[in-house]
Parts: C-alpha cells; structure tokens; sequence
C-alpha cells in the first residue's frame, strides 16, 4: 500500500492530504489554522500589517509551528504509516531571509540532534517577519527594475511578468535599499515553498521553476536566474538564492528529525516544493490546456498549461512554470471571497441566502451592474476600496439585496473574463476549486459567462492533492493519466452546463469593459 503525503501552506493555515495510490482514495485531511491554533503570533488570518501602507507580513515561525502541529494530528491519527513520499506547495511570492546559523541547523534536523524546531531555526532569521503575497509597498522597486532593464515590456518578455509589487525580486529589493545591513547578514533567501522543503530535509532545497517564475528573476526561456533581473533587483543576489531545477526534481529525504519524531521511514523522498497555483494546476487533473482551473478563495484566481512565449499585454496577467512541464498562465484578482464577505454582510444574508439568491435573479441581473472592488484590484489596477453601483435606483440604494448578490458574481466573472482573454483559452471545460467553488449559483454563472462545461471535483484541497499527485508520479513512477483517472473525477452530480444562449453576456462584457475603464 503506497500513501503519499501532500502539504499546502497557504495564507490562512497548513493543511495536508493522504493519498492511497493503489486504491484510489483520499485516506486522510487535516488542517492547522494559523489564527484559531496558533493566536500567540496575533496574526487571525494569517498576516499582519506592518508600519508602511501596503506592507503586509507573516512570520515564518507561525509556519514551522503548524507545520510540526499538522504531522502531530496526522500521526496521532495514524496516518503516517507507510507514507512512501512527501511533496508540498506554499502561498507564492512570499520570502524567508535566513544568516550564516542556517546550515547548521539544517544539518541538526538532517542528523537528527535538534529537539525543538523553532528553537533551532529562530537565530536563523536574518529578518524577522516574511513579507508576503498581499504586500503592496514596492511601487517604487518596481519602477526603478524596469528602468534598469528598459521597461516594463523587457521585463515581462524575461520573466513571464511586468514587475509587481507582490512579487519576490521587487520585495526584496526594498529589503536591501531599506535594511542594507539586515542584507548583508541575509546568507540564503528563500521563498516560502522552498523554506518549508528546506527544514523537512534538513538541507537547503532548491526552487523549482514553478515557483521560481513568481519572483520576476527567473528567465522563463533559459529556466535558470536571469543575471539582468538579479542585478536589478539587489547586489549580491544569485550567491543568496538557491538554485532553480524542474518540478520532478527529488529535494532530498525527510530529515532524522522528523524520522525520529514521527515515524516516517528512513530515506522517505521529498520532491521539490512548488508554489500553491501551479500545484493546484497539477491537483485539478488541468496539466494540458483544454481544461482551465478557477478558483475561488481569498482572492480569484483563472490558470491553465499553455504554450510558451504567451505574455499579458496589459501586464496584469502571468506566465509561471508548470510543475509537469512548460509553462502555465495565471491571472490573480485581489477581490475574491473578501468582496463576496462584504456584500453579504451588508445586506445581512447568511451564505444559505446567498446562494440562493443567485437563482432568483436572471442573468445580467435587469441591467444592474457593480464593481465590486473592495479593495485596490491588480486585474485591472484599480484604487478603488467600495462597491459602486449601476441600476435603477433601488438597487443603487442596496435595496434589491438578491440583485446585490448577482451583481457582485457577475462583476467578479466579467472582470475575469475580460482580463484573461489574452491567454487565448477555448477550454472544454472549466473546473473550480476553493471554498466558493462549492455554491451552485457561483458554478452556473461561471458556466454561463464561459459558455462551457464547468466541474467541480470531489476535494476542495486541490493544492495539496496536487502535491500528493507529483510524489506518486516522479517519486514511484505513476503514470499521470492513471492517477487524474482516480483523482480527478468530478463529485457526482456537480456538473454544471451553459443555462443561457451564447451571446447573453456580449452587452454585459461591453458595457462592463465601458464602465470599468473610468476608473483605471
């Protein structure tokens, strides 16, 4: 019997999945959520703000602690009998700086003489907190890299993106020009993924190109750090980083720590770590490009394997690499389930009424329309931080809450429509994953604004499932199309088809495309 863990470390918590390979099923689920188990690190959904606007910040010590938490409930569990392999992913685009202490408390968790994991990994920390994905404090980085390289455009042909604020080279950057001798005692960066693959090994594990090409520092053409980006970013950069290798690559083996303590077999593999998208692609059955992955969580998210050499015009959009190989596109939008929270919570619906509301009103809503940007939108850069409202004057006064409800949805998957159609996608289906994804509403309107087959698979924990998918396939040679056989099927009766003639929506993209654009 062959078990294969999967670890995803998200913003919100660390969670894991057991798979049974031979039989085909999800053996075990378990999650640790930062601000219920872990409330001495302050940090309710996972972050922090910091002094500056736009700075956001996690500490990398609230990761290591739910980490250990997570294999405690596992193993308490019995879960971790005859795991045969471990692989994980990590929330994107987020750092870990670590001083010269860390080699060496590597080697006491690879040989087995630490004793308590955070107290051997805090003197590492050459930075104490890790900025993260939701961090929008580096405008200024982001221009000076792209002057450095001739623009944005240059920059985006080398790495998949436009600078970005949220995006690891830009971050750190600001962490050199603003703590330049925190800089230098930094021996190693790492992101978050490679961080947590490191302390599992016990060694220093590398970035894999998935994760990688989230940092505006890989060249997505060579695969490897790009030296134009490096020196754009900070001096001294490639010495600190680790090297970059591809998705199927073996980290190492599970440290004598975690042997020791959990009971995991001698010699257990680890394969590379990569970041939370890509390994959901992997998760989602979604490794070629007829199918396409939503997903519906804290912020939106629209990905798919696809050719090299697509880019974004606009410079919302990604190219990141693809864990099973090539490329895969990614289009991220802030205002997800937070917007969706909003909008409930001012009208005063529970989720119950939510949900139905969304087939009490037509599609395209009678007309009434709503940005729904709760926040400041990356996709497209908007600073707005409220609804507005277009409609007769009732909705305009919140006074249709059913049409609140549709109005939202739709703005959120017109707006996804629009901003991703430079991907070029004509999907046969679209599956959705995240905690949305579970409302039959929000799955008809995507299928409606689409006009193609939405699915929707058993398991919400498409991050981890994707780790678990990788380690069978690299680590015990599975063949793919047999585990996305097992794995991949849709949850009976979850399908979802167009309800609506093509074209319903044509007026509502043109007339949402025409509104939008007064604000950016």
């Amino acid at each position: 019997m062959a078990h294969l863990l999967g670890i995803d470390a998200s913003t919100q918590s660390v969670s894991a999945l057991v798979i049974d390979t031979d039989g085909g099923a999800i053996e075990r689920e378990a999650s640790v959520n930062f601000g219920k188990r872990l409330p001495q690190y302050g940090a309710p959904s996972g972050f922090v703000a910091g002094a500056r606007p736009g700075e956001v910040f996690a500490d990398p010590m609230m990761w290591v602690e739910a980490l250990e938490q997570l294999l405690e409930e596992l193993q308490a569990a019995g879960a971790l009998k005859n795991i045969a392999a471990v692989c994980g992913a990590a929330q994107q685009h987020g750092s870990v700086y670590l001083n010269e202490k860390w080699p060496c408390a590597l080697a006491a968790i690879r040989e087995g003489r630490a004793e308590n994991l955070r107290a051997r990994l805090l003197p590492c920390l050459a930075r104490a907190r890790s900025p993260i994905w939701m961090d929008t404090s580096t405008a200024e980085e982001c221009r000076e890299i792209a002057e450095a390289l001739g623009g944005r455009e240059k920059v985006c042909a080398l790495s998949g993106s436009v600078p970005v604020e949220r995006f690891t080279g830009p971050q750190i950057r600001r962490f050199w020009k603003r703590s330049p001798e925190a800089y230098g005692r930094t021996t190693r960066i790492h992101l978050v993924s490679s961080f947590l693959c490191s302390v599992l090994c016990g060694q220093d594990a590398p970035i894999d190109t998935g994760d990688g090409a989230g940092m505006n520092l890989l060249n997505l053409t060579t695969g490897d750090w790009d030296g134009a980006l490096l020196d754009a970013a900070a001096p001294q950069l490639r010495e600190k980083l680790p090297p970059v290798v591809g998705g199927g690559t073996r980290a190492g083996t599970l440290g004598g720590y975690f042997v020791k303590k959990f009971g995991f077999a001698p010699e257990t593999p680890v394969l590379v770590f990569t970041g939370d998208n890509p390994s959901s692609l992997v998760g989602m059955g979604a490794a070629t490009p007829e199918t396409a992955v939503i997903s519906l969580g804290t912020s939106d998210t629209i990905f798919a394997a696809m050719p090299q050499g697509a880019f974004d015009p606009e410079g919302f959009g990604h190219a990141f690499g693809n864990p099973l190989g090539g490329q895969m596109s990614l289009q991220c939008f802030v205002n997800g389930s937070l917007a969706r929270e909003a909008v409930r919570e001012r009208i005063g619906y529970d989720w119950a009424a939510f949900a139905q509301a969304l087939f009490r009103t037509p599609a395209g809503n009678d007309g009434n329309r709503m940005l729904p940007f709760v926040r400041p939108e990356i996709s497209p850069r908007i600073d707005l931080n409220r609804f507005v409202l277009k409609g007769d004057a009732e909705f305009e006064r919140w006074e249709k809450p059913a049409h609140a409800v549709r109005a939202c949805v739709e703005g959120q998957l017109l707006n996804m429509k629009l901003r991703s159609a430079w991907m070029g996608l004509r999907p046969a289906r679209i599956r959705l994953t995240g905690g949305a994804a579970r409302d039959d509403g929000i799955a008809q309107i995507v299928a409606d604004i689409f006009q193609t087959k939405v699915e929707r698979l058993p398991s919400g924990g498409s991050v981890a499932l994707g780790a678990t998918l990788r380690a069978a396939h690299h680590c015990l040679g599975v063949p793919l199309a047999d585990l996305e056989s097992k794995f991949c099927r849709p949850a009976p009766g979850s399908t979802r088809t167009p309800a609506v003639p093509p074209g319903t929506y044509d007026v509502p993209l043109r007339a949402f495309e025409t509104w939008i654009a007064q604000y950016r």
